[in-house]
């Protein structure tokens, strides 16, 4: 395929694959368990008029940084408060990701004049990878500030393999850098910084290039940093002194890194593995060529003085650093590691613009073959599980969403094994974009039926007078505070229940109909059901038998 051509291709394939972040984002309601933290607290902090001490559901608010709500808070006061104006900076700040993939696949092609044609397509190929991630389609839509921490600390790998590759610039890029790193630690705190630091203490130390560190303006950068920072934690220190700014660098830092404070379940050394070839997938397998590919030229290019050989040392240590840091952590999460994600597309963009000059095409294609091999597979496996469970759980377009895996797998393992690694890769690439855009447009809006906290929300509103109480027992609901603009007690113990029941006044409660049953004769007459709704069990084992979704009620102790 022409130069010429084979862009037009990539340019039309990324600019399909970018749509899927912004179609209908007020469609869908609040995903709950995090996002509906970063819709609600920023719209207490207008109705407040308090920017600087965050609440949810009018309680104190301290467990993150402040600037993920200051953004919202901007987008609001700008366009208005809707779920839709708060997943607007989310889908730019993933946009802002992409495009770092992409200069990060440019930084590390080398650099000479005759290979603008290997850079232009690295560049390519590393942000169409990363447009195409499943795992980013869903989290540029309802995850707010773990896009924007992976999008800071990505910036801030950025400047720094910039600094390398255009020595020149160095301390504008690095002071860029400092900025960054100074955004990331307003929005989740010191990781932003610790990580980082981390990773280029290890560069400079396996290129023997320690006293390099004199160079890297940290008392510079500091100042930056804390002209970020500070005045945020000072305001808060003058108003509640230490207590909100030791909890959070102690608790929801220290304590959660060493002891997994707030984290339910115990995962072990080996847990991120998965978690790196999912988040990155489909481009994530090909980090096994680029491997290949970097050790065989990691010499030749020091010796020749190309930095772009050292730009991809870098980007291997970013990979390595953060699942060796969080591997030792207690409370491990799979986001914790998502600021890898750039990276890992950096480096297959460049394999793959490598093995369209004919350069490890061998390993190159047996991998794309091999990524077909998967598409494949999960597109039969959608097929059988929406003609299984189809019956019982109406959500649309999965069929669908399997032919096209069928089809772009088969693609994918035909090109592949032909070495025709190109013809691959476009076809797993449009295989993702239309998986995207089917997802976005038919199967999300059929999650709607199985969100029942709008439809409870009407029916309190319709119901409830200001000073009644409404209540969830034993789930996890933080959107009913934004829905109903009110307070909502979240309650895990029975006795609690059984308290506000015998308080005189009005309750309103959501409930599971297993738990009703369970706990019925526990709790004080009068008491109705006024309304009740499904929500979606995901467990895989559910879904194979066609059990029915678990029903939510909403109960009432004034049936009248």
């Amino acid at each position: 395929m022409p130069d010429r051509t084979r862009r037009w291709v990539l340019a039309a394939l990324l600019a399909a694959a970018v749509v899927p972040y912004f179609i209908g984002l007020g469609d869908s309601a609040i995903w709950d368990a995090n996002e509906a933290f970063y819709v609600e607290t920023p719209r207490e902090m207008i109705e407040r008029g308090d920017y600087i001490f965050p609440t949810f559901n009018y309680q104190p608010r301290l467990n993150k940084p402040v600037l993920s709500y200051w953004i919202v808070a901007g987008f609001y006061k700008a366009f208005g408060v809707s779920v839709a104006v708060q997943r607007v900076p989310i889908a730019l700040g993933a946009i802002v990701m992409i495009v770092t993939a992409g200069f990060l696949g440019w930084l590390a092609a080398p650099g000479a004049f005759a290979r603008a044609s290997l850079r232009i397509d690295a560049f390519l190929w590393s942000m169409l990878g990363l447009a195409i991630a499943p795992r980013l389609v869903m989290l540029a839509r309802r995850v707010f500030i773990d896009v924007y921490i992976s999008m800071f600390m990505a910036l801030t790998l950025l400047c720094f393999a910039a600094a390398e590759r255009y020595p020149t610039r160095r301390r504008l890029l690095l002071a860029l850098m400092y900025v960054s790193v100074g955004l990331g630690m307003l929005t989740k705190g010191p990781v932003a910084a610790v990580v980082p630091g981390l990773v280029f203490a290890a560069y400079l130390l396996l290129h023997r290039e320690l006293r390099r560190v004199t160079e890297m303006m940290i008392p510079t950068g500091l100042a930056i940093v804390l002209v970020i920072v500070v005045p945020w934690y000072a305001a808060l220190y003058a108003r509640d002194g230490w207590t909100y700014i030791v909890s959070f660098f102690v608790g929801e830092n220290l304590d959660r890194f060493a002891s997994g404070v707030g984290v339910q379940v115990a995962r072990g050394p080996f847990f991120y593995l998965p978690v790196l070839f999912s988040d990155s997938f489909p481009w994530s397998p090909l980090l096994i060529p680029a491997f290949i590919a970097w050790r065989s030229e990691r010499r030749t290019a020091s010796a020749e003085g190309d930095a772009s050989g050292r730009v991809r040392t870098l980007l291997w240590l970013w990979i390595a650093v953060f699942v060796g840091f969080f591997s030792f952590s207690a409370g491990k999460q799979d986001l914790y590691i998502f600021p890898i994600v750039p990276a890992v597309c950096g480096l297959a963009g460049w394999a793959i613009a490598r093995a369209g000059e004919g350069r490890g095409l061998s390993s190159t294609s047996r991998t794309v073959a091999a990524v077909g091999v998967l598409l494949f597979l999960v597109g039969a496996a959608l097929v059988y599980l929406a003609k299984v469970a189809g019956a019982v759980y109406a959500i649309q377009g999965v069929a669908a969403i399997g032919v096209i895996g069928l089809v772009a797998g088969g693609l994918a393992m035909w090109f592949g094994l032909r070495q025709r690694v190109l013809g691959a890769c476009v076809a797993v690439a449009a295989g993702f974009t239309c998986l995207s855009v089917i997802f976005v447009v038919w199967t999300l809006p059929s999650f709607e039926a199985y969100k029942p906290v709008p439809g409870f929300a009407e029916t309190i509103r319709q119901r409830a007078a200001p000073d009644d109480i409404v209540a969830t027992y034993a789930q996890s609901m933080p959107s009913l505070a934004y829905y109903l603009r009110r307070h909502v007690e979240d309650l895990f113990d029975v006795d609690e229940l059984v308290v506000h029941l015998k308080s005189g006044k009005p309750v309103f409660a959501v409930i599971s109909e297993e738990d009703l049953a369970r706990v019925r004769g526990d709790l004080p007459g009068p008491l109705c059901v006024i309304d009740r709704r499904p929500t979606l069990d995901v467990r895989l084992k559910s879904v194979l038998a066609a059990d029915p979704p678990p029903q939510l009620v909403l109960v009432a102790n004034r049936c009248n």
